[in-house]
C-alpha cells in the first residue's frame, strides 16, 4: 500500500509539471510589461470554510472592465473551472462513501468556487466546460486521470480519504499561485485569491481532522515552509468589499 501511495503521489507531482508546462506554452502567455497587481489590494470576500460570497464577487467583477484576454490567462480561467470542479466532485463522492461531513461542507464551498470562476468566464465570453459535464467527468484529460486516481485511493479508508482531500487543496493553491502570476488583470487576481484562500482554510481543515485521528500528514505538493506556514496560521476570514471584517 505504501509503494502504492508513492507512486500516486509522483503521478500527482507529474500532473503539476505538465500543467505548470501548459501554462508555459501559450503563445501570448508572457508577463505583461505593466506593474502586477498587488495581491494585498483586492478585496477577500470569503469566510472561514471557505465559502465565497458569490454576490459581493459578482458586484465587483462587474465593476471591472472586461480587458482583451491573453492566451495563459484564457488557459487559466478553463483549468481552474474544472480544477474547482474537481474538488466539488471528489468531496462529494467521498461523503457518500465515509460520511463524513467535512467532505459535505467543504463540497458546499467548493460550488461557491466554481460558481466564482464562471463569472468570468461569462464576462470574457469563454465557453464554460463544465457546463454540460455530470459528476467525475471533465474535458481535460489530465484532470479526468487525476479524479480517477484520487477517488480510488479516497475508497480505501477514512484517512486516506482525508489525505486525499489535502492533497487536493495543496495542489489547488500551487496552480492559482501559478495562474496569478501569470495575469494582471484584477478581477481574475480577485477571484483566484479568495479560492486560495478558501482553500488555505480547507488545508488546514483536512488537516486538523487527520491529526485528530493520529495522523501527521506530510505535504505532498507545496514546499514544507510555506505549507507549515499555513498550517500555523488561523483561519483566515475575507474582510468583505468595505474593507472591515
Amino acid at each position: 500500500m505504501r509503494r502504492l501511495y508513492a507512486l500516486f503521489v509522483v503521478a500527482i507531482l507529474v500532473l503539476g509539471v505538465l500543467a505548470a508546462g501548459c501554462i508555459g506554452t501559450s503563445e501570448t502567455s508572457t508577463t505583461s510589461t505593466e506593474s502586477p497587481v498587488p495581491t494585498n489590494t483586492v478585496p477577500l470576500v470569503a469566510d472561514s470554510n471557505g465559502n465565497v460570497n458569490t454576490n459581493d464577487l459578482q458586484s465587483y467583477i462587474d465593476s471591472l472592465p472586461a480587458e482583451p484576454l491573453t492566451d495563459a490567462e484564457k488557459e487559466g480561467l478553463l483549468f481552474m473551472v474544472e480544477e474547482e470542479k474537481l474538488a466539488h466532485d471528489v468531496y462529494t463522492k467521498l461523503y457518500e462513501k465515509w460520511g463524513l461531513q467535512i467532505f459535505a461542507n467543504i463540497a458546499k464551498s467548493e460550488t461557491t468556487h466554481v460558481e466564482s470562476v464562471r463569472m468570468l468566464l461569462e464576462k470574457y465570453n469563454l465557453t464554460d466546460p463544465t457546463a454540460s459535464e455530470g459528476i467525475g467527468e471533465f474535458q481535460n484529460e489530465k484532470l479526468q486521470a487525476l479524479y480517477d486516481q484520487l477517488i480510488e485511493m479516497g475508497m480505501k479508508s477514512e484517512v486516506d480519504a482525508l489525505k486525499v482531500g489535502a492533497i487536493i487543496e495543496e495542489t489547488d493553491i500551487k496552480d492559482l499561485q501559478e495562474w496569478i502570476s501569470r495575469t494582471n488583470k484584477v478581477d481574475i487576481i480577485t477571484v483566484y485569491e479568495n479560492l486560495m484562500m478558501g482553500s488555505r482554510n480547507h488545508l488546514r481543515a483536512f488537516v486538523g481532522q487527520l491529526e485528530n485521528r493520529g495522523v501527521t500528514y506530510e505535504p505532498q505538493i507545496l514546499p514544507k515552509d510555506e505549507y507549515d506556514e499555513i498550517i500555523s496560521s488561523p483561519m483566515e476570514t475575507g474582510s468583505g468589499m468595505s474593507g472591515k471584517p
